[in-house]
């Protein structure tokens, strides 16, 4: 995080997280940043602890996130560490970034007297820069377990984000009492598949990694696949979802068990929570935008409909100029090369149609609409023709700040 203003469409405090029961936290500084800053992040859970991950399809990846990859599949979701850094994204780095990131896992399972293939990492930060672990070991030399302090967690992984982010639930499995808590980070480089975000997410549900892996992977569809700033994938991203086991839940061997259908809403609630404050969080962002389209020949259509709306620079300065051009968004939803009915398009700036059936709408109010933009959140609905197909998603305008922040980011 650099010196500056915080995001106008911020919450106004860090929501109060459950505790997780069996899960411990250090943080520490490790020098990543010319500023004074937390910047480094290093997790505990007790043995039997399952988990999953949803990463990045960015072709070019990095280490940590091949680290993640290997370790889930050589253990079957067996992992009881968590190691974050802020500041090098580690990416881009061939052989020596890989070997950097095994010695820093190595040193921080040392650290908290757990084995190097127990331990997850994540970093986010400047790609094409090879981490220099010796940095992460010093700072864990005067870092110490404790209980979760969950603000500064989430400020410690923080990069251009102008606000700490985390999110919480309760709910019960098969009636025993289950606690949901979780952080992440993102403001730019953010675009579904994965949006740089991070998010960590921690449950005490005794649950398998199968059923993780099942819930994590359909729950992250609508949440941070749904999501776009500036539709630049990360090389970074992912999404680790741990269930510490504590609260004995019955065995549930299947992710569509009905007993389930709590804890899935509740990880739900979680994950679209932290995604959208991700896009609240938008370098240079002044409104938060979200997206439906319907009628679309399926939700896979209606999906990449939204998001060529959601992406386009010319929707994004206009809503940012705080213009209902709603003459920009008809021609995204023509570019976004999907089957629509042109005289079905309808487009709606919250209850306030600018455009029916292919054209501009009758009851068009100019001064309505001028009033209706000038808010912090607005929602835009399109038509596209008579199928089922629907699809909801999260943006930000685009702004001069953003430009600010992305021509001076690496100075």
């Amino acid at each position: 995080m650099k010196d500056g203003p915080v995001s106008p469409l911020a919450p106004a405090r860090f929501p109060d997280l459950p505790a997780i029961a069996g899960l411990e936290a250090a943080i520490g500084r490790a020098g990543f940043y010319k500023h004074e800053r937390p910047d480094l992040l290093l997790m505990r859970m007790p043995a039997g602890t399952r988990a999953a991950g949803v990463f990045t399809t960015n072709a070019v990846g990095s280490a940590p996130t091949d680290w993640c990859k290997q370790v889930l599949a050589a253990t079957r979701g067996s992992a009881r560490g968590l190691l974050v850094n802020a500041g090098c994204a580690n990416s881009f780095t061939g052989d020596a970034g890989d070997a950097a990131c095994k010695r820093a896992v190595t040193e921080a399972s040392a650290a908290i007297g757990i084995e190097p293939r127990e331990m997850l990492a994540a970093s986010t930060g400047v790609i094409g820069v090879v981490l220099d672990d010796s940095k992460i070991t010093s700072a864990l030399l005067h870092m110490k377990l404790d209980a979760v302090s969950w603000p500064k967690a989430a400020a410690a992984i923080m990069t251009t984000d102008t606000f700490a982010k985390g999110a919480g639930a309760t709910c019960e499995i098969d009636g025993v009492k289950v606690n949901i808590a979780g952080i992440a980070k993102g403001s730019g480089m953010i675009a579904p598949n994965m949006a740089t975000m991070l998010a960590f997410v921690f449950t005490d549900a005794a649950l398998s990694a199968p059923i993780l892996k099942t819930l994590l992977r359909q729950e992250t569809e609508t949440s941070f696949n749904a999501i776009t700033v500036d539709g630049d994938r990360s090389t970074n991203d992912c999404v680790l979802l741990y269930a510490t086991g504590q609260a004995k839940v019955p065995p549930i061997a299947d992710a569509k068990d009905d007993r389930l259908a709590g804890f899935r809403q509740a990880l739900s609630d979680v994950l679209r929570d932290l995604a959208i404050q991700i896009v609240r969080d938008g370098e240079g962002a002044t409104k938060l935008v979200a997206v439906n389209v319907e009628g679309a020949q399926s939700d896979a259509s209606a999906k990449i409909i939204a998001r060529t709306i959601c992406e386009s620079p010319l929707v994004k300065t206009a809503i940012a100029g705080e213009d209902a051009n709603w003459g920009r968004i008809v021609m995204a939803i023509g570019r976004a090369d999907q089957p629509v009915r042109k005289d079905m398009i309808a487009v709606r700036f919250g209850e306030l149609y600018a455009a029916r059936d292919g054209m501009v709408s009758a009851e068009y109010d100019e001064a309505a609409m001028s009033a209706y933009m000038k808010r912090d959140e607005l929602e835009i609905t399109v038509t596209v023709g008579p199928g089922s197909g629907r699809a909801r998603m999260y943006t930000c305008d685009l702004t001069k700040r953003y430009v600010e922040i992305n021509g001076d980011y690496r100075s």
